[in-house]
């Protein structure tokens, strides 16, 4: 095994390259089409990768909806303890987020040039200085991220991006063999044909608002990079936010018998851990009843969850951070719900029912049948709206 990011030999012929690749490509297809567990499949991939490229970290990442971030699901060159349980940001100032929301390569040659990404401390711990990072897609949708990082400056290739791809793609199939195989079982154990074929429906709807979401999320990204302006690149930050918001409502919506509703609680803390991945020294805690909702109902919510955060970041709290409760209470009066925003910080200044803030959410909330309140307490700002709780 070559050392961390060792370079061919100098005048080494591309064709001998591209033959290795191909020849890697071929062996790793192999393995694909063997009956092995997923994770050990995974294993064997990151070693194949890293013989391809010929560097030493290797990892791919696996997307968790509930959490909202990057698992490291199998890796290679890494510190005892950190594969499988290692997590990054999924957001869009995470390197390998930025791959999984607009599925489009990632490439950084140095990290400490400042620009839009936030490195992972885990990275830092190992001496990364370059990495690539291409989305893992399952029919159009990203499933996750296959990354190479590399100890000593590197400019990747055409060719090893490429070759990554094609990896990325075999691994893909892997991994939606494997999930149609549980699915078949289940299925078959179940004997339920027509709620297999609306389970099949649903991956096949939920892959194609993902496809939608990361082509908007992959516009707004290259809109960022023209502007120069810091308030541009903040407002178009916020509408990355509301989009990522109604994204993981969809990503929240399960099989069964009402394939149209999401578990909120989950989704409220879903929602939560991504906005936490943004913001710095600023920490989301959630405490939620249990209750489905139909999805045109919960992204309302998430939507004034996510303004109500983002105004607590931008207003309330100093450089030293602070922390917002998010609390989800059913039961509240007759058949409605309570869902509150209480930060630790600095209190509205005044009043301002008018506000543009509280503006958005008023009519978020009236989508959903509801009604906001938004006052100070002893530890700072409170925003609630009660609405009614109607699948």
């Amino acid at each position: 095994m070559p050392k961390d990011d060792a370079q061919p030999l100098a005048g080494a012929d591309d064709a001998d390259k591209l033959r290795r690749h191909v020849r890697i490509l071929v062996d790793l297809g192999r393995l694909a089409a063997e009956n092995m567990e997923l994770d050990k499949f995974l294993d064997q991939a990151v070693v194949q990768v890293a013989r391809a490229v010929e560097i030493d970290h290797v990892k791919v990442l696996r997307y968790r909806r509930k959490t909202a971030d990057l698992l490291m699901a199998a890796g290679m060159g890494w510190k005892d303890g950190v594969v499988r349980s290692a997590t990054f940001p999924s957001d869009l100032r995470s390197p390998p987020g930025r791959s999984f929301q607009t599925a489009e390569p990632v490439v950084i040659q140095h990290t400490d040039q400042p620009g839009e990404f936030v490195i992972s401390g885990l990275l830092r711990e190992h001496g990364i200085v370059s990495l690539a990072n291409v989305p893992v897609l399952i029919d159009g949708a990203a499933w996750g991220v296959l990354e190479v990082d590399s100890s000593t400056q590197r400019d990747f290739s055409e060719d090893t991006l490429e070759f990554m791809t094609a990896a990325a793609a075999i691994i893909g199939t892997a991994v939606q063999r494997q999930g149609a195989q549980s699915g078949e079982t289940a299925a078959l154990a179940r004997a339920a044909a027509e709620a297999q074929a609306r389970e099949v429906l649903l991956r096949e709807l939920q892959h194609r608002v993902k496809n939608n979401f990361q082509i908007i999320l992959a516009t707004i990204s290259i809109q960022q990079r023209r502007f120069e302006s810091p308030d541009a690149k903040r407002a178009l930050a916020h509408v990355a936010n509301r989009i990522n918001a109604i994204s993981l409502a969809h990503d929240q919506l399960a099989p069964g018998q009402a394939a149209h509703v999401v578990d909120v609680a989950d989704y409220l803390r879903a929602l939560a851990a991504s906005i936490e991945q943004q913001v710095e020294n600023v920490g989301n805690d959630v405490d939620a009843d249990e209750v489905e909702l139909a999805i045109d109902r919960a992204v309302p919510l998430g939507l004034i969850v996510n303004e109500a955060v983002t105004n607590s970041v931008k207003h309330a709290f100093g450089e030293d951070g602070g922390g917002v409760s998010i609390t989800l209470r059913t039961g509240v009066g007759y058949g409605e719900a309570r869902l509150t925003i209480a930060d630790n910080g600095r209190g509205f200044e005044e009043p301002r029912p008018g506000g543009s803030g509280l503006k958005l959410i008023a009519s978020l909330a009236r989508q959903v049948g509801g009604h906001v309140e938004a006052r100070n307490s002893e530890g700072g700002a409170v925003t609630s709206v009660v609405f009614p709780v109607i699948t």
